[in-house]
């Protein structure tokens, strides 16, 4: 396969990127609009490069975990991570309800100044991933906005609030 399939959401919040930066870098903050319409837990969060995000989102009977390990980190930049899903021990498997979903995708996350606005762009991409794999992300890249568009109206919020 030539070019990986790749989600993208671009963003531009009413807030300076340092604040932005605040909501995806601050366990508190995370926890607020990560994971909308389920109770979303930060077990562990140590943004630097080497360090690692262990996340629960709790349904109501039973857990999805994910950890993030980061490779890259500039402060009110950038974000780079590999995101997995895990088991509640924090191993990277298979995800439960999705069993072809990559177990693992490069993610990055800039932010970049654009006069009182930050402008954030997400990129998503399947890495070391099977056919299967590739073909199952792709499969559902067109409803992605939907979960991710719930959490960035959240994250509106929580910037409003924060600049209050």
């Amino acid at each position: 396969m030539s070019e990986l399939p790749t989600y993208v959401l671009e963003r531009t919040f009413n807030a300076p990127p340092a604040l932005v930066w605040r909501t995806w870098t601050e366990p508190e903050l995370v926890s607020r609009w990560y994971g909308p319409g389920v109770t979303s837990i930060v077990h562990k969060m140590d943004v630097r490069e080497g360090g690692e995000w262990l996340h629960e989102m709790k349904m109501s009977k039973m857990s999805s975990f994910q950890r993030a390990d980061y490779s890259e980190v500039l402060q009110d930049q950038r974000l780079v991570w590999l995101h997995g899903n895990t088991d509640a021990d924090w191993n990277i498997s298979a995800n439960q309800m999705m069993p072809d979903w990559p177990r693992i995708l490069l993610t990055t996350v800039t932010f970049q100044a654009d006069g009182d606005k930050c402008q954030m762009r997400l990129e998503w991409v399947p890495h070391d991933a099977t056919d299967a794999e590739i073909a199952c992300f792709e499969g559902a890249m067109e409803g992605m906005g939907s979960g991710w568009g719930k959490g960035m109206e959240m994250l509106e919020e929580i910037l409003a609030e924060l600049q209050a």
